[in-house]
Parts: C-alpha cells; sequence; structure tokens
C-alpha cells in the first residue's frame, strides 16, 4: 500500500503584483497555500482556485512553518511581524520585500529575537518572469534554512545563494537595481533628445539596442582590470571621455531637453580630472565614487 505523501504548504502575505504571481506559482505547483493580505479583495481569485485566505497575519504565520512575505517595504514587514508577535516562534520567514541591507540585518535580528529564522531575497525579475526555472533571486540567511527550503523557494524562480549575512541579497539586489535604473534612465533621457529631434522611438530602438547589446563587451573588459586596481589610461582616458561627455551636452541644450542628468555626469567627469585622474582610464571613476 502507498502512502501518501504529506502536501507540500507554504503560507505567502503581501498581494501585490509579485505577490499575486508568487501565490499562482505554489498553486500551480500543487502547494498548500495560506494567504494574508491587509487589503482582502486581492485573494479572490487566488482562492478561487484553491488558496487559504487568513483572517489575520497571526493566523497566516500559524498555518505553515515557511512564510513568504512580498510587501512595498520593511515598514508594511515590520506591521506584520508586530501583528503575527509569538506565532512567529520556530518559522522561517523568507523575505522577498525590497530595502536597505541594513534593514534586513535588523530584521533578522528582531526575528530572531521571536525565535524565528529570517531569510533574505531580492527577485531580480518582475512578477511575468515568476514561475520561470531561468529566472533568479539572491538569497541570504542561515544556510540550513535555505538548504531545507531551496525546493519551495526554486517553485518561484532560480536561487542565488550569496551568504549567511542576512543583508547581502539586499546589497546584491540594490546594486543590480543600481545598474538597471541608471541604464533605464540613460535610454529615456537619450529617447527624449532623438524625439525632440524628429526621431521616433521606434527608430531609434535598433541603434539604442545595438549600444545596449555591446555593454557586456565593456563590462567584461573593466572589470577585471578593476578588480586589479588596474586604471591605466592605455585604451581610454578620462580627459577623452569628459570631451565626449561634453559634446553630448551640449547636443542635449541644443535640443531643449533638460540637460541636469548630463549636467551632473560631466560634472562628475570634471571632478575626476580635476584630481588628477585625467590620463587615467575612466575606470578610475570607480575610485573617485569611493571618495579615493
Amino acid at each position: 500500500m502507498s502512502v501518501e505523501q504529506p502536501k507540500k504548504s507554504v503560507t505567502l502575505i503581501g498581494l501585490g503584483p509579485m505577490g499575486q504571481a508568487m501565490a499562482g506559482a505554489y498553486l500551480d505547483a500543487g502547494y498548500r497555500v495560506t494567504l494574508w493580505n491587509r487589503t482582502a479583495g486581492r485573494a479572490d481569485d487566488l482562492v478561487a482556485r484553491g488558496a487559504v485566505l487568513a483572517p489575520d497575519a497571526a493566523a497566516a504565520v500559524a498555518a505553515n512553518d515557511l512564510v513568504v512575505l512580498s510587501l512595498t517595504d520593511y515598514d508594511a514587514v515590520y506591521a506584520v511581524l508586530d501583528a503575527a508577535g509569538a506565532e512567529l516562534a520556530g518559522k522561517v520567514v523568507v523575505n522577498l520585500s525590497s530595502d536597505t541591507p541594513d534593514r534586513a540585518r535588523e530584521a533578522a535580528r528582531r526575528l530572531a529575537g521571536l525565535g524565528a529564522v529570517h531569510l533574505t531575497g531580492g527577485v531580480q525579475v518582475p512578477p511575468s518572469g515568476i514561475g520561470r526555472p531561468e529566472s533568479s533571486t539572491f538569497y541570504s540567511g542561515p544556510v540550513e534554512a535555505f538548504r531545507t527550503h531551496r525546493a519551495a523557494l526554486e517553485v518561484l524562480t532560480g536561487a542565488d545563494y550569496r551568504g549567511d549575512d542576512p543583508g547581502l541579497a539586499q546589497l546584491y539586489y540594490q546594486i543590480q537595481m543600481d545598474l538597471f535604473w541608471t541604464s533605464m534612465v540613460g535610454y529615456l533621457h537619450a529617447t527624449a533628445v532623438a524625439e525632440a529631434n524628429g526621431i521616433p522611438a521606434d527608430a531609434f530602438l535598433p541603434y539604442a539596442s545595438s549600444t545596449a547589446a555591446s555593454i557586456p563587451g565593456f563590462l567584461a573588459f573593466y572589470a577585471p582590470r578593476i578588480t586589479a586596481g588596474n586604471h591605466a589610461g592605455d585604451v581610454d582616458r578620462l580627459t577623452m571621455g569628459l570631451a565626449s561627455v561634453e559634446h553630448v551636452l551640449h547636443t542635449v541644450e541644443a535640443s531643449g531637453v533638460d540637460a541636469g542628468a548630463l549636467r551632473q555626469l560631466a560634472g562628475t567627469f570634471r571632478r575626476g580630472v580635476e584630481a588628477g585622474h585625467g590620463g587615467s582610464s575612466v575606470s578610475s571613476l570607480v575610485k573617485l565614487f569611493k571618495g579615493e
């Protein structure tokens, strides 16, 4: 006679677009899913698919050993922790909410004081990427908790464990967001200049895509040199970069487009030159940013 295996289960708190996608992925994978959200109506479609809506955060936490949080920030996280109170003892809380590395460490300390384990997560994809193994999420915190629940975490995305420090997953996530948002704003600004000069966004797109596709090659070139502390101006020089940025700045100003971001960029290059790095590589800006 076969022995029926216990059904896999998880609690998910927070039903914004990301939380909705996560709950759906768990239901698709056959999990018993308990939900709680401040606005209960957001759970209606998921309940219709078989999820259970808890009456409050404490009941949601009590329902399962694994609790996944998908909230706006850590202020919302703390509100849930305060409401759950003693029910958190013995639980593993996977916090996929975005905030700073220091706040992740603070949350880990608070949960430890309540007898719970905190795993920090930084999801690298939008809701449409949830449930796809090629997507990825950074994790950090106690490695045994990560290993125990890895299969459940990989229902959502691939899992990239970064270490015991609970702040590391948020650090990796936020530096990814640093690169993403500055890149996106750069694209949008260049598109504004294009449109101001009669070039529509769809006409600019293939050229923007070509430039974006070239970036990995530059990253691969600079990363080992930066790691080695090699900022020799044998390939490029900061003075050349400043001249180029100033040409872009003048083009933007002549186009009638807001040039504030380009003025700030030119100022950064200028500070590097004035600090004596004019003959060094553009990569020497890393030292400038760190105050060295």
